[in-house]
């Protein structure tokens, strides 16, 4: 209790001292304690009574972090996956209870899924029960965790099956849906999705991360040539893919997006192509193979057989040679995440070519049909056993197994690296 009479105190001050802008920002945060402060006197008693009976009956709880879809599919899978493998399970009976733990719902689709497997309850309910539980110390083991968030650094995404399921009822309008996109039945599709500035442009930090959709175009047209469509999936994005093949559908600017289709697609497809954003956290959840192109490099998606990576090209300013994967965790760059740690460290990002991106999704697809030979393990060994030991130096818990593949041609064409 003296710690949130602080708080308060330390408000109160800052408001006093600080401008009008200041008053506003603080206004703005404390108004929802405000509001609720006659649950959390009421939740008092109630934290009081659930931590006497923890040692017969413990009941945890998480906020969900519902705002985005990475970390909405990514924690709450992984979540049922470690209490499957009975990994960060208490010894006694436990009730795990979850409830929204953001202002807002970034699909819908995916929390009526979640509701069938979880036990969700009312914010009004929870939350306060957990911010007084957090002002009483001593009652950090109500709350649910997981080892590291949306990262499987045990490895249980390929020991498991998922967790959601469609009735019946979505299966049907799934495929009728399927049909309204021009897919066939029984047609095989791919996934694509490629950040942009248009999906958090107030974060332009972010910009590093993002891809231009064009450099797409010829992977995905080899895709169609091959058989598949490929669905270019994204809530928000800044313009269409230029392509005329009818077997590539921009299903983001199309008009036909919606929550339901967003994890029916991304749950359906064949594989997906990603440059590591939140879309891809649904086919992850699925089990779906997926081709990344992703940075920074240190937050590598690692932990699947089901996985196949390249990165973009690390560029010195000073004399324009590209950097080993020694030089990029050396110069802290592998965990750079921000635009201006690439600047600061004289480095600047390349895109992957247009035939870079085509050689490593013909990879994936000769994987899947059985049809890739592998010629040489040695570079991936190599690339594999570096990565490794760069880790070593580093305390984030990210990974876990490396059990995931490098793009083969990338490796041979980039052996430097």
């Amino acid at each position: 209790m003296i710690i949130f009479w602080n708080f308060v105190k330390r408000q109160v001050v800052q408001i006093i001292k600080g401008d009008s802008s200041i008053i506003a920002n603080k206004l703005k945060k404390i108004y929802p304690h405000l509001i609720f402060f006659p649950l959390y006197v009421l939740a008092i008693p109630i934290v009081i009574f659930l931590r006497l009976i923890s040692p017969l009956l413990l009941i945890r709880w998480q906020g969900m972090i519902t705002s985005r879809i990475g970390h909405f599919a990514g924690n709450l899978e992984l979540y049922l996956c470690e209490k499957e493998s009975e990994i960060n399970i208490p010894s006694q009976f436990y009730f795990d209870i979850f409830f929204i733990g953001d202002k807002s719902v970034c699909n819908q689709q995916l929390f009526h899924m979640w509701k069938r497997v979880l036990r969700i309850w009312p914010k009004l309910i929870m939350h306060p029960i957990m911010i007084v539980n957090k002002i009483i110390p001593g009652g950090n083991f109500h709350e649910i965790t997981t080892s590291s968030h949306d990262r499987d650094v045990h490895n249980l995404y390929d020991k498991s099956l998922p967790h959601l399921f469609f009735t019946k009822e979505e299966e049907k309008i799934g495929a009728s849906e399927l049909l309204e996109l021009g897919i066939p039945k029984d047609e095989k599709f791919i996934c694509l999705t490629v950040r942009d500035s248009a999906y958090m442009p107030n974060l332009t930090y972010h910009a590093y991360r993002d891809g231009d959709i064009q450099k797409y175009i010829l992977a995905a047209e080899e895709l169609a040539s091959r058989g598949y469509y490929v669905i270019r999936m994204g809530a928000k994005v800044n313009e269409a893919i230029k392509s005329q093949n009818p077997r590539i559908i921009d299903y983001a600017t199309n008009g036909s997006r919606s929550d339901f289709m967003d994890i029916f697609l991304g749950a359906k497809c064949t594989f997906c192509i990603s440059t590591s954003t939140g879309f891809d956290a649904i086919p992850t959840i699925f089990r779906k193979p997926i081709v990344f192109i992703t940075v920074p490099i240190g937050y590598l998606y690692t932990f699947s057989k089901r996985f196949l990576s390249i990165t973009k090209h690390h560029i010195s300013t000073i004399d324009g040679h590209e950097l080993t994967l020694d030089e990029i965790f050396n110069n802290n760059l592998a965990f750079a995440l921000s635009s201006d740690e690439y600047k600061n460290n004289e480095v600047y990002l390349v895109d992957n070519s247009p035939e870079e991106i085509r050689d490593l999704v013909i990879e994936m697809d000769d994987r899947i049909k059985g049809y890739w030979i592998e010629a040489d393990e040695t570079k991936l060994h190599n690339f594999k056993k570096s990565f490794l030991s760069n880790l070593k130096k580093d305390q984030r818990k990210l990974h876990g197994n490396f059990d995931s593949l490098i793009g083969s041609k990338f490796l041979e064409k980039n052996s430097f690296f």
